[in-house]
């Protein structure tokens, strides 16, 4: 659906001009494209931030907040739907306007979304990612899920053949605080006593770096996170029980490179992740529907070109990567674009 002129809605207001900018100096373009928004109170203040509003007002982009009180077929026109909100009464809503209004790109389908819900199935789309042997290597970490009775853990974990520390996350991903809790066994014998379901995964010496790689279109960026410190076979030796950690990948957790050893801290090769990002293209992009993601790698200390998917989440915390404000808006643009 392409909008012919200007179009008023009640939208989003940042209430500020850009800093070092005259509002006699920019004009608002046209309204082209009006994006329907459902989010969190705490995804609209970390997302829809001020310069995005403005940026995306200058090209003609309106942010519009759905009334989740009203139907939403009696609200709109819509050219985009972006949303990101739990529980299956909102998927079914979104799945019945879809049926009726197919001129509307939905970010994203909620059957799309299902994909990255579970943290097994999540991984299983780059398992078997295949790289020329000079870009390097991509695959993940060896996982177990406990899905029933925690106490059968040890003897599970000894089957599958993976050996402590284990990184334990819950298996569901459902938007919640408790779905991103992490944990490290140092003995199996501990594990008994966290609640299923839950998976297992080896735990990979990574010098404590975390490299969270955003794909939107054909634009990939990657920043650096502080992660779970190295572990020595001495510390191993000394240490037993669950512990628990923060989320230690958020905007706080920055890395100052100046810090590390220059091996830790270097980026994943531009190739590597120009690859990477294709063929997820294809796997999630072309095949599910799923736009909104992004990758948290990590690389194997001691190893130049050998990278683990720890992890792929869904409308991750765009606020928090560089220039994120001119990326999306242009994605935006594209997407309509592309409808043409």
């Amino acid at each position: 659906m392409k909008l012919q002129g200007p179009i008023s809605h009640p939208c989003v207001d940042d209430g500020k001009k850009e800093e070092g900018i005259q509002s006699s100096e920019i004009s608002p373009a046209p309204v082209r494209i009006v994006v329907g928004y459902a989010l969190t109170s705490k995804k609209t203040k970390s997302f829809l931030q001020p310069k995005l509003i403005r940026l995306a007002r200058n090209k003609g982009i309106e942010f519009v907040a759905i009334d989740l009180k009203r139907p939403l077929s009696e609200q709109g026109p819509f050219n985009i739907i972006l949303h990101k909100l739990a529980g299956k009464e909102w998927s079914e809503v979104i799945e019945d306007y879809q049926r009726t209004h197919s001129e509307v790109t939905v970010l994203d389908p909620p059957n799309a979304i299902q994909q990255l819900r579970n943290r097994q199935s999540m991984l299983e789309v780059v398992a078997d990612l295949k790289f020329p042997d000079n870009y390097g290597k991509v695959c993940i970490p060896k996982q177990l899920v406990i899905s029933k009775d925690p106490t059968s853990v040890p003897d599970e974990v000894t089957k599958a053949g993976l050996r402590v520390p284990l990184v334990v996350k819950p298996l569901v991903v459902d938007g919640s605080a408790k779905s991103h809790e992490l944990f490290l066994a140092y003995d199996q014998f501990s594990l008994s006593g966290l609640e299923a379901p839950i998976i297992l995964q080896e735990f990979i010496n990574h010098g404590g770096v975390l490299f969270k790689v955003f794909i939107i279109g054909e634009s990939i960026k990657v920043v650096r996170r502080r992660s779970l410190p190295d572990l020595t076979k001495n510390e191993l030796s000394k240490m037993s029980g669950v512990f628990h950690f923060p989320r230690v990948s958020c905007a706080a957790a920055s890395v100052d490179c100046d810090d590390l050893d220059p091996s830790v801290s270097e980026l994943p090769p531009h190739h590597l992740l120009e690859v990477l990002a294709r063929e997820l293209h294809h796997r999630l992009v072309q095949k599910f529907g799923l736009q909104l993601f992004n990758l948290d790698v990590i690389r194997e200390n001691g190893s130049e070109d050998l990278y683990y998917v720890i992890d792929i989440n869904y409308f991750p915390g765009y606020g928090k990567m560089p220039e994120y404000e001119h990326i999306f808006t242009d994605f935006l643009l594209n997407l309509m674009q592309n409808k043409l």
